[in-house]
């Protein structure tokens, strides 16, 4: 078998990828986010009580914390949508920055009342609805990033995959914040990463199959 014939069988039903510019990329995934903010917000969905929570350390510290990682894993897997890009070391770096939020957290107030208090501390009837409205918030982005995946080349699609869940699932739970009326440290971590953890796992089951070229 001759190497023309060969790679003519191996490159037959390829399509051409156009060149990726991470920064135009960017502004479109950033503007749908900020779209979804605005619109969000606009709908009066903020919680009434939201003076009270500005002064509240847990409240600065659940937006601070989804903010950094939506932002930043968001930026890797934009950069990884390119094919000489991989999105494992933002992986890793991604995990790191959750674990420094999650210790936090527990430095602020999760500790409070003993273990004997967790169980109405964590309010699950309550958790499981907030745990729904964050897969929600967490569409637009999934789908926006799984679009600009499909138009990249991305040769880690399960890493990127990960990263495009990470970023949604950061930006619906940071969205949401804004509506939440909870601000315990330990039921932020647990339904928060419920619902992060869902909707990351779902990225990276659905999107690979979707994005192939």
């Amino acid at each position: 078998m001759s190497n023309e014939f060969l790679i003519d069988r191996l490159t037959v039903g390829l399509k051409p990828v156009r060149p990726r510019n991470p920064v135009i990329d960017g502004v479109i995934i950033g503007g749908i986010c900020l779209i979804e903010l605005i619109l969000f917000l606009g709908m009066g969905a903020t919680r009434p009580n939201m003076p009270l929570a500005m002064v509240q350390p847990s409240f600065w510290w659940k937006l601070t914390g989804l903010g950094l990682i939506a932002l930043f894993s968001g930026a890797a897997a934009v950069m990884s949508f390119d094919p000489v890009r991989s999105p494992r070391r933002g992986l890793i770096a991604v995990v790191a920055l959750v674990a420094i939020c999650l210790g936090a957290g527990w430095m602020i107030d999760a500790g409070r009342g003993g273990w004997g208090a967790v169980v109405g501390r964590l309010d699950w009837r309550n958790g499981i609805w907030c745990v729904y409205k964050m897969m929600l918030l967490a569409i637009p982005p999934v789908m926006g990033l799984g679009v600009l995946m499909q138009r990249g080349a991305p040769t880690d699609r399960k890493g990127t995959a990960w990263m495009v869940g990470i970023a949604a699932a950061a930006w619906g739970a940071f969205v949401f914040v804004f509506a939440c009326p909870f601000d315990d440290p330990l039921y932020t971590a647990v339904w928060y990463s419920v619902g992060c953890g869902i909707v990351t796992i779902v990225s990276r089951l659905v999107v690979p199959t979707l994005t192939r070229w």
